[in-house]
């Protein structure tokens, strides 16, 4: 017997009312269990990277581009992804700044070597002073 299903119009309205009025239920099913989250998601950890490791052997990324087109990546960017970013900017700001702090302070406790003439290749001494000063800040060392 063939199991019993329904058709996916049906089914993805059903989806689109049920998620659109389910923001409550998300924020309460959230609330106190970022240490659950946490203990779960490093415990995982091997699991993540095995994951990975087993898409990337598959060719997943590349196939999953293709299969969506860049037709599909401009219509959804220009529409809910242009619907959705100025919002996420203006909240991510305390964020971004917090986060960008120590690497403006790196930047700013830089002495640079002197700038030479323009196309002077003594110049990319100056660049390579910064994008090393900004790699340690990063992984450290």
């Amino acid at each position: 017997m063939a199991l019993k299903v329904k058709d996916p119009a049906t089914a993805a309205a059903k989806f689109v009312a049920r998620g659109s009025a389910a923001g409550q239920d998300y924020a309460a099913g959230v609330k106190g269990a970022g240490a659950s989250w946490q203990a779960g998601a490093t415990a995982a950890a091997g699991n993540y990277e095995a994951g990975v490791q087993e898409a990337i052997g598959r060719g997943a990324f590349q196939r999953g581009v293709q299969a969506a087109g860049g037709n599909k990546y401009e219509q959804r960017a220009s529409t809910v992804g242009a619907r959705r970013f100025p919002e996420g900017i203006r909240e991510a700001g305390p964020s971004w700044e917090s986060n960008t702090a120590p690497y403006l302070q790196t930047l700013a406790g830089l002495t640079l070597p002197p700038r030479r003439p323009k196309g002077d290749p003594a110049n990319f001494q100056r660049v390579q002073a910064v994008g090393e000063a900004l790699r340690r800040r990063k992984v450290g060392g």
